[in-house]
């Protein structure tokens, strides 16, 4: 990266080894906990030179460090957390004497807090005035994300709203379509695609520096976007490169689409007035009733 020109990337994506121990082929994850920081600090560093003044990093981390590196990225290497959004996931790691892991971290920090993308219009979600009220005051775009959450376990997976900080993408698991097979830690398209789209333009460059299977470079490919990736296996770089030869602009991001609802749930997840339609029609069809359901859940 050392050789790239200073200010020339839009967005840095970066899923590093988290220092847990996993096992790659080429890097040892299991570092003395001051020199995994250390090595942070520099890679880190190097991504702040490379992006432009208005430029925006996403790291995936895990929870170990995720507190440190927020702090050491503010205090030490001046940038400024937007978003600290959490990625719940299924497939989590089982755990025996703690509750199972099922989360990642994913922090958006900027180097000017007054200047950079947010792309506003490709993340908004229907509002509850639009999906349930049906009030004509509503913005007919939708409304804007915000940093609230509600956990109702009989809604998941879509008890995690996409417009919240709170993200639900399952894992790409060994049976899934989407698996590339070689990579122990795919990350799924569609959580890269919300974050390619919210914080970069199409024909803009995208960075990963631990390219590992691909997903940036495929994701970046099929939304228009220029990548450039840095790997250190070459098994990894023979089969991402495969990867993203077989992507193509436009082609859609594998995986499931990403939520779109904002609102209260409601009887079997239908918006309310398509409730009420199919209730009106079942006391029609059937007059004699036993009892009444609940409009909302």
């Amino acid at each position: 990266m050392k050789k790239l020109e200073s200010g020339s990337m839009d967005l840095a994506f970066a899923d590093p080894p988290f220092n847990i121990g996993f096992e790659y082929d080429l890097y040892e994850d299991q570092l003395d906990s001051d020199k995994y920081l250390a090595w942070c600090s520099d890679w880190i560093a190097e991504i702040i030179r490379l992006l432009k003044d208005s430029g925006t990093f996403w790291l995936a981390i895990g929870d170990d460090y995720a507190a440190e590196l927020k702090v050491m990225m503010q205090r030490e290497l001046g940038l400024t957390c937007r978003s600290w959004v959490i990625w719940y996931y299924t497939f989590g790691v089982n755990c025996t004497r703690k509750f199972n892991r099922s989360h990642a971290h994913l922090l958006q920090m900027v180097k000017d807090p007054d200047n950079f993308t947010f792309n506003t219009d490709t993340i908004r979600v229907p509002s509850a005035r639009q999906l349930v009220y049906g009030d004509r005051r509503a913005n007919p775009k939708g409304r804007l994300p915000d940093d609230t959450w509600v956990l109702r376990p009989q809604d998941l997976p879509e008890g995690f709203r996409s417009d919240g900080d709170t993200w639900y993408f399952a894992r790409v698991a060994g049976t899934f379509k989407e698996r590339a097979g070689f990579h122990g830690c795919q990350m799924p398209e569609q959580l890269l695609g919300r974050i390619l789209r919210a914080s970069s333009h199409e024909g803009e460059w995208v960075l990963d520096p631990f390219l590992g299977s691909g997903t940036t470079a495929s994701v970046a490919k099929k939304l228009n976007r220029h990548f450039l990736g840095f790997e250190l296996s070459p098994e990894y770089v023979q089969q991402s490169r495969k990867r993203i030869d077989a992507a193509s602009a436009g082609q859609p991001l594998d995986g499931a689409a990403e939520p779109t609802l904002s609102a209260p749930s409601t009887s079997q997840g239908r918006p309310l007035d398509q409730t009420k339609k199919r209730r009106a029609k079942k006391v029609k069809n059937q007059p004699e009733l036993t009892g009444a359901e609940d409009e909302l859940s």
